[in-house]
């Protein structure tokens, strides 16, 4: 029988489910630092947390229960597109000519085209059942405020994006599809909030980060009442919902007669992709002694998780977020415009960092001109045009394929596409034409960067 292209399992199949990860760190000998609150330093308590979110995440954010279980109305919901399919790669593998079997978990064919969908559901559910009528995001390449736009229509609540100016020139139609959804969205930084405002008087020409969009966000939620914040990545509640994706392609891997994969790739930026798809991998490997090698891929850009230091910083630009112990390029590093916007941050995931410090992963990072050479490859071979960020995992998935090809060996290789390029046509162009310029990372910009780093004790 010939092996099979497409695995697709029913709605029956579907992750009740969502997995939480801090049940099982201890078992790995890895230990989270409390998240600490940004005027006393303290450790906080959700009293803190509740002008932003909603208490039913601010309990998974602090949760260490194995499995928590997904709301009946949000499985109704993912059932739109969920379970999204898991493809062997055989036309790419014959390209490469290597003998590695390498697999795709295919997250573009959510409504709004990327994983993120998965976290916007339940949050905008979540809110909704709180009484909440509007909430404010930010969004790097898109693809979040896409999501949370969606999410919230489904619901009937408002919703008001501060999109990265840089990613707002470069991907006009991100925007038109959340305006088509009803959303608000402002370029950032921008002239509504004090923090937008203070970013501007001293860099008028600034391309904005996540992280000054994150700054207005939270600036706008904390000071009105009828106001929730939602963020689209980095904290532990939204690894948490990204679950489904890693336990989906654990059972379709099954279901395909595969190895238990020799390598698990994905790209990362706040961390929520990654993590969604990693973590069900990494607990085989901590509680079941599986050992897959698990790659998270960066940008040279911004390379928080190979370049940066772990320590205590600021989620956002202005010092209003709670600080997270985290690997960080310092929070008023601004990375340099690429078109991978989703990953143009200067911190990551407190577990994902946890882990990295513990050696559960490893770490590569890439400039974006290779990205763009891979994501072609990928392309001509596959049919799929994919965005910019997870073309980082597929550039690391492509050198674990060669390198196959040179030893001989025939690895299962697995990585997460975690959505289409389609509005990203801008950047392709760029790439096509030859203007596609690669950025060096600026140890000065970091080193004064790190400078204002919160001393904690």
């Amino acid at each position: 029988m010939a092996e099979l292209t497409k695995i697709v399992l029913s709605e029956k199949d579907m992750p009740t489910h969502w997995y939480n990860i801090n049940a099982d760190l201890p078992a790995a000998g890895v230990e989270m630092a409390p998240p600490l609150h940004p005027g006393t330093l303290q450790p906080i308590g959700p009293a803190d947390l509740a002008p932003l979110f909603p208490m039913a995440l601010i309990a998974q954010e602090v949760s260490t229960e194995r499995y928590i279980e997904i709301p009946d109305e949000v499985q109704d919901i993912l059932k739109l597109w969920r379970p999204t399919p898991l493809y062997r790669a055989h036309r790419w593998e014959k390209a490469l000519g290597t003998p590695a079997r390498i697999y795709y978990k295919y997250e573009g064919v959510s409504p709004s085209g990327s994983h993120k969908t998965n976290t916007a559901v339940a949050q905008a559910y979540y809110n909704k059942q709180e009484g909440i009528t509007r909430i404010t995001t930010e969004t790097g390449a898109g693809q979040w405020g896409s999501a949370l736009s969606f999410a919230c229509q489904i619901f009937g609540i408002e919703c008001k994006v501060y999109m990265v100016k840089i990613s707002y020139e470069q991907k006009p139609y991100r925007k038109l599809m959340m305006q088509s959804w009803g959303a608000t969205v402002v370029p950032s930084p921008s002239d509504q909030t004090n923090a937008g405002r203070s970013i501007l008087a001293q860099h008028p020409d600034s391309t904005g980060s996540l992280g000054i969009a994150i700054s207005e966000a939270v600036e706008e939620a904390a000071t009105r009442d009828d106001t929730k914040y939602a963020l689209g990545s980095v904290l532990n509640h939204v690894l948490l919902h990204q679950t489904v994706i890693g336990q989906e392609v654990i059972k379709q891997l099954e279901v395909a007669g595969a190895d238990w994969p020799d390598v698990v790739v994905g790209c990362t930026g706040g961390g929520s992709n990654f993590g969604g798809f990693a973590f069900p991998f990494l607990r085989e490997n901590v509680i079941n002694g599986k050992s897959a090698r698990i790659v998270a891929v960066e940008p040279a850009a911004a390379p928080s998780l190979t370049r940066g230091v772990y320590a205590y910083d600021f989620g956002d630009t202005a010092a209003m977020t709670p600080l997270l112990k985290m690997h960080t390029l310092g929070h008023d590093f601004v990375p340099a415009p690429i078109h991978a916007g989703g990953l143009r941050y200067h911190g990551m995931s407190a577990q994902i960092s946890a882990i990295k410090e513990a050696g559960l992963i490893e770490a590569v990072a890439i400039k974006q001109r290779s990205v763009f050479e891979a994501a072609l490859s990928f392309s001509r071979s596959e049919g799929i045009l994919p965005a910019p960020e997870p073309s980082h995992a597929i550039f690391q998935t492509m050198q674990e394929a060669l390198a196959c090809k040179e030893s001989g060996e025939a690895k299962t290789i697995v990585f997460n596409l975690c959505g289409h390029g389609h509005f990203d046509m801008a950047s392709y162009e760029a790439y096509l034409s030859g203007r596609l310029s690669d950025y060096e990372f600026s140890e000065a910009d970091m080193k004064e960067s790190l400078a204002h780093l919160p001393q904690v004790a």
